[in-house]
């Protein structure tokens, strides 16, 4: 018989301590529950990702990951990757300090070391675009380039008091041929500054979004001519990410904390 009861974590994902970085729900499993099951628990969540995972060589620390915003299944989330690390490391005590996750977007590795957790993610291309009038409109200030990649497009701005005063429409977002769009610029404390917003996923701006540093890294890295970098997602959270190009792939870098735990009843206690 299914047990009825299931543990479930809150964590703060890049987030030097608590009520920093971005929350998100995880939920170790042994085996899938329907998707309309999981895409309710993250729903009844309410939080920007509810991580689903299911071991598949736990000796090895290999395991079968799932994220899900409250209106639908993802194909990467950084910082809910990060959380389900953060449980098997700290609260599941796996050996070791590399974890692989299989995933929609193929095989990711995280890492520990010391207070960090370093995401082995896939390098995303991105490619100029045209700075459109629907763009201004939406934004409410024009950014100085436009680039568009696989699931986001990445805005950039002049200066680090644009990115953080930006107002977008929302309703004008939802409409936009992508996941999410990006508005980054130079930054005087770090290499760079960026915010995330992604109304057609049910997110209007995230806290802080790792997979967006795939395109990020390699942006700057391209930009500033390095390739070790320091960032900061300005929300109203916010958080601090950082960031290493390797070749074809790039190493996202973040601290998390355990904010909460308990358990969630599928049919009522």
């Amino acid at each position: 018989m299914k047990k009825n009861s299931y543990n479930f974590y809150q964590v703060d994902a890049f987030a030097e301590k608590i009520f920093e970085g971005n929350p998100a729900a995880v939920v170790p499993l042994d085996f899938w529950f329907d998707d309309e099951v999981m895409q309710s628990i993250a729903k009844e969540n309410n939080l920007s990702e509810t991580a689903f995972f299911i071991p598949i060589n736990a000796e090895e620390n290999e395991y079968q990951l799932r994220w899900f915003t409250p209106e639908v299944e993802v194909n990467l989330c950084g910082h809910a990757t990060l959380a389900s690390a953060f449980v098997l490391f700290n609260i599941m005590e796996v050996p070791g300090d590399s974890i692989r996750f299989q995933s929609r977007s193929g095989m990711l590795e995280v890492k520990r070391s010391g207070e960090l957790y370093w995401l082995d993610f896939p390098k995303m291309e991105y490619n100029e675009a045209e700075v459109s009038p629907t763009i201004v409109e939406s934004m409410g200030i024009a950014p100085l380039k436009v680039y568009t990649s696989e699931d986001d497009w990445l805005f950039l701005y002049q200066s680090e008091d644009q990115v953080r005063s930006l107002k977008p429409n929302m309703e004008m977002l939802k409409d936009f041929p992508a996941r999410g769009v990006i508005v980054t610029s130079k930054s005087e404390e770090y290499d760079a500054i960026s915010r995330f917003f992604a109304p057609s996923v049910g997110i209007d701006e995230d806290f802080v979004t790792g997979s967006s540093f795939t395109k990020l890294i390699p942006f700057w890295s391209d930009r500033l001519d390095k390739d070790e970098l320091h960032f900061y997602q300005a929300s109203s959270r916010g958080g601090v990410v950082f960031g290493n190009v390797k070749g074809e792939r790039v190493d996202i870098g973040g601290k998390a904390k355990l904010y909460s735990k308990g358990k969630f009843y599928i049919n009522g206690e």
